[in-house]
Parts: structure tokens; C-alpha cells; sequence
């Protein structure tokens, strides 16, 4: 942790800054954690849900302020990530979290979901962050993935040691607390291709296309986060941005 006398933690999402899922999680630490912590929110001003790691190069961005006291600007989840860590935050934040989101992020979708940017984003920056997820629409049981959130991050304050620079994404079963079945450590599985493009036409008569929903997972065996949220396990995955394929390093030297 940093030399300040407690920690800081910052607050981003893809759902936007008056998300329930982001009002859930903040207000869970307050009640847990009080004045022990220090928080600061920059979340985007709508709803950038599949933004992945897109940074707004084209026009400058507008930093805002909610009247709850939240951060939000006209950009995407790593903008406001970005921002709060690069040049706007007075000092660097010990922890970033995103979430809480509405609907999984497991397998391959981590690869499009703002959520997990966000906290790549931190991670990036060299800070140690946490991407929560909540895997069911509608914030079915949120105060229960709120309630587990403020855990994680209790014990990850009490032991950073081996985290001090970790991308964790951690997606909550959509149940009462009561009701989960504890903690796994999961690697991502992974799905079939998405279901196919949606025509259709707008009122001038032009075809359009909605995308499709993802595809059903295919490698959900055990060890994945899709076997451990369908058996009602918090699932815990750490993840790493290196996108190299390192079994070919040798294969396409040779070919080279």
C-alpha cells in the first residue's frame, strides 16, 4: 500500500455513474468500511456496456460532478479509469474496482465487457484492481453481491501480499447471501461462437443490424467460472493482459 494514512480506492463500471450496481457497491463499502477508507467514483455518463479497452482519441473528454458527490464522464469505462489515475485523482489510488455489473462476465466475454476494462485499466497503470459481476440481468440479489464485494475487498486490504499488482474478475451467483456456496479460484471457459446478426429495418427503410446474445459456453467444465456460478460458487479468476501466444513463439520464428 501507498505512505497515505489510508487507503484510496477508486470506483469505475460500464453501466454508467447512477447504475444500481455502482450505488450498491459504494454504498456496501461506506457501511463497512466508514471513514477506514477513502473513495473516489469516475464512471462513465451512460450506459457503455461493451466498450472492452477503448480509449476516446478523437475529442476531448468532460469530467462532471453528480450531486451524490460521483465522477462521471462522456467517455468509456478506461477513460474515466484513465483519467482518475493519470491527472485527475491528487494522489494515485491504492485499489481500482469496477462494478458491480449488471449480467456475467465469464469466459470470452471479459474480452468485450467494460467492466473488466475498467479494471484492466487500473491494472495497467500498475495498481492492483477488481472487476465484480454480478451473473444475472435485472440486480437480482444485489445486496448480496454488494455484500460479498465489500468481503473481497476487506481481504484484500488485510492481505495484499502476492496482490500487490493483480487483475482479479470475480463474478457473484445471482442467489440470497445465504444461499452461495463460498469462494473458487476459476480460469475463464469458454463459449461457442455468438448467435448470428439480427436485420431488421428503421423507419427510412435501411436494413440494420442488432448484434446477437453470446453464445452458450462451451468449456464450462470444473475449474472454469461458468461450472463454479452455475454450482453457486463465487467465482474468482485472475486474469493478465499479455496477449501473447507464447506456444508459437517457435512455430512462427521457424516459418519466419
Amino acid at each position: 500500500m501507498a505512505s497515505h494514512s489510508i487507503p484510496r480506492i477508486l470506483i469505475s463500471n460500464d453501466d454508467g455513474y447512477s447504475a444500481p450496481g455502482i450505488l450498491a457497491l459504494h454504498a456496501a463499502l461506506i457501511e463497512r468500511f466508514g471513514t477506514a477508507i477513502h473513495l473516489d467514483v469516475m464512471a462513465p455518463e451512460q450506459d457503455r456496456s461493451g466498450a472492452s479497452n477503448s480509449l476516446t482519441l478523437d475529442r476531448p473528454l468532460t469530467v462532471r460532478t453528480a450531486s451524490n458527490g460521483f465522477r462521471y464522464v462522456n467517455g468509456t469505462p478506461t477513460d474515466c479509469v484513465h483519467i482518475a489515475v493519470t491527472g485527475l485523482l491528487d494522489e494515485r489510488p491504492d485499489l481500482v474496482l469496477s462494478g458491480i455489473n449488471n449480467g456475467a462476465n465469464m469466459g470470452d466475454d471479459t474480452i468485450y465487457s467494460g467492466t473488466v476494462a475498467a479494471a484492466m485499466e487500473g491494472y495497467q497503470c500498475g495498481l492492483p484492481a477488481i472487476a465484480f459481476s454480478l451473473a444475472g440481468k435485472g440486480y437480482a440479489h444485489l445486496d448480496s453481491a454488494a455484500r460479498v464485494a465489500a468481503e473481497i475487498v476487506e481481504r484484500f486490504l488485510d492481505k495484499p501480499q502476492g496482490l500487490e499488482h493483480c487483475l482479479l474478475n470475480v463474478n457473484i451467483p445471482p442467489l440470497p447471501y445465504d444461499e452461495l456456496q463460498g469462494y473458487e479460484c476459476t480460469r475463464l471457459g469458454k463459449r461457442h461462437h455468438a448467435e448470428p446478426v439480427i436485420p431488421t429495418t428503421n423507419p427510412k427503410d435501411e436494413v440494420v443490424y442488432w448484434i446477437g446474445p453470446p453464445g452458450s459456453a462451451k468449456d464450462a467444465g470444473p475449474g472454469t467460472d461458468f461450472y463454479a456460478v452455475k454450482a453457486g460458487r463465487v467465482s474468482v479468476s485472475p486474469l493478465k493482459a499479455d496477449l501473447s501466444d507464447f506456444n508459437l513463439i517457435n512455430t512462427v520464428a521457424a516459418w519466419l
